[in-house]
């Protein structure tokens, strides 16, 4: 990838580095601070490996006593400081600066209180997006937003990206899902906003916390909403022979006011790689795939994949596969969710994400496959197709610097047809360092001055999560006038 520009390292910090060790030491414990250089390696980066940086030291306490504790010190002696979940984001969102604190809440992973009356859990933002689920499964509820990396990344990750999933078609996304956090500002405060209950009173603090990527925070409790299991649940799978034609029936399903639990998109080179893996029954004999299911009774169930089928009758579905048992949706959604793991033993792919309005969907696969043909390169699609959140996956040479700076050429030619088509250059993913500089081609200075105004609100040193979300030239103006 292309060389990234990040801000200039604070010489006064570094050269204070063994005393703000000892110091976080005497605040932390010795078992919660990793300042050798190999402990510190592991942090260098997150799941956008390309770009790396060590950071000065990490903190990973247990408690919301101690995370205030460390960001109080950092404020008062000036230290920047990342906060991390589980390091699985994609745009770069938790990739250290070298004189920044990491302070990551993989340890804060307890189970606090769970009320099945009132239907939420709170937890603190260590635990893994499906922990959640799992501590409340056997009394037949779950947590709805399922990302594919559910099994690793970690709620902090969610609420800082707004992550979604699959099922969030149905369900909405993070932010439709929370009802409280417990948040530590970075003078060390620590504010409680909303609770067990709907609608929190005041301005939308919850809805501005979430996706706010660590820039104004470290949310270390999270009370979220937990469901009622479906009676129950079926896949099915239909093949196309063109992409177009499956993005067409997309909007054609989504246009008729049906909204399945969930409804994912698959081209040929995806269908390949995720079959081989998988072995789920995918057909390989077909341009595109849709995975789209639904729920309740056996009779709903029934009537609602008839009602899909019919109209997806004028698009010319060449093949149509409905799951016959519990061990066949098992496979057919394994697929689906091993579908990067799948591609990376073939190639290095650069996943991208975007979101467009479902009407242009067909347009825009065309499109992306023209771009990605115009730098010399193979794209594979695979993408929440209900809600128009796309994830193409740049297949390129990570050793060939030639490849690398052509994917990701490729990838900003991506997301700025997002936005001309009157989309979004991140639907789940988040801004991070990866589309910070791209952020000029969705808002204008204003949109973007009002942003940075909120940012300094609550960060008024700009010492939370540096280099990323705004330009770096929009940056510096800000922290001169603050």
């Amino acid at each position: 990838m292309t060389h990234l520009q990040m801000p200039t390292p604070d010489a006064s910090v570094l050269g204070r580095s063994q005393q703000i060790i000892k110091d976080l030491t005497a605040l932390a414990g010795a078992e919660a601070v990793i300042a050798d250089e190999e402990g510190r390696r592991t942090f260098e980066t997150d799941g956008l490996t390309a770009y790396r940086c060590m950071p000065l030291a990490v903190v990973l306490p247990t408690t919301t006593e101690e995370v205030s504790r460390i960001l109080k010190y950092c404020h008062r002696e000036g230290i920047k400081v990342v906060a991390r979940g589980a390091g699985t984001s994609l745009c770069g969102g938790a990739l250290p600066v070298e004189d920044a604190v990491v302070v990551g809440v993989s340890r804060m992973n307890r189970v606090l209180e769970i009320d099945y009356d009132n239907r939420f859990i709170r937890v603190e933002t260590g635990i893994t997006n499906l922990g959640i689920s799992g501590a409340v499964s056997a009394e037949g509820f779950f947590y709805a937003p399922d990302p594919s990396s559910q099994l690793a990344c970690t709620l902090a990750g969610n609420l800082g990206m707004n992550s979604g999933g699959a099922h969030c078609l149905k369900y909405g996304v993070t932010t439709n899902n929370v009802l409280g956090l417990k948040v530590v500002l970075m003078d060390g405060e620590v504010i409680e906003l909303g609770g067990g209950h709907l609608d929190a009173e005041g301005y939308d603090l919850i809805g501005l916390m979430i996706g706010s990527e660590g820039q104004f925070g470290i949310v270390t409790e999270a009370t979220v909403r937990i469901l009622k299991a479906a009676e129950g649940a079926r896949p099915m799978l239909m093949g196309f022979g063109s992409s177009e034609a499956a993005g067409a029936c997309v909007a054609g399903i989504i246009g008729a006011g049906i909204v399945p639990v969930a409804m994912e998109f698959m081209d040929k080179p995806a269908i390949e790689v995720c079959e081989a893996f998988a072995k789920a029954g995918y057909p390989l004999d077909v341009e595109a795939l849709l995975i789209i299911e639904v729920e309740g009774s056996d009779d709903e169930i029934s009537e609602m994949l008839g009602r899909i089928q019919a109209i997806a009758e004028p698009f010319g579905p060449t093949s149509i596969l409905i799951s016959q048992s519990a061990e066949q949706s098992a496979k057919i959604w394994k697929g689906r969710k091993s579908a990067f793991g799948a591609i990376g033993r073939i190639s290095d792919y650069y996943c991208m994400d975007g979101t467009i309005p479902l009407s242009r969907l067909p347009d825009v696969l065309r499109r992306i496959g023209e771009i990605c043909e115009g730098h010399g390169l193979k794209v594979a699609n695979i993408f929440h197709a209900g809600d128009g959140n796309l994830h193409p996956l740049i297949l390129y040479d990570a050793n060939d610097p030639s490849s690398s700076e052509r994917a990701e050429l490729a990838g900003a030619d991506i997301l700025r047809l997002c936005v001309e088509v009157g989309g979004c250059l991140t639907g789940e993913h988040g801004v991070g360092v990866e589309k910070r500089d791209l952020m000029n081609d969705q808002f204008s200075a204003t949109d973007l001055t009002v942003q940075i105004r909120v940012k300094t609100v609550f960060d008024p040193k700009w010492l939370l999560n540096p280099g990323k979300v705004f330009p770096l030239n929009d940056t510096q103006q800000a922290k001169d006038v603050a």
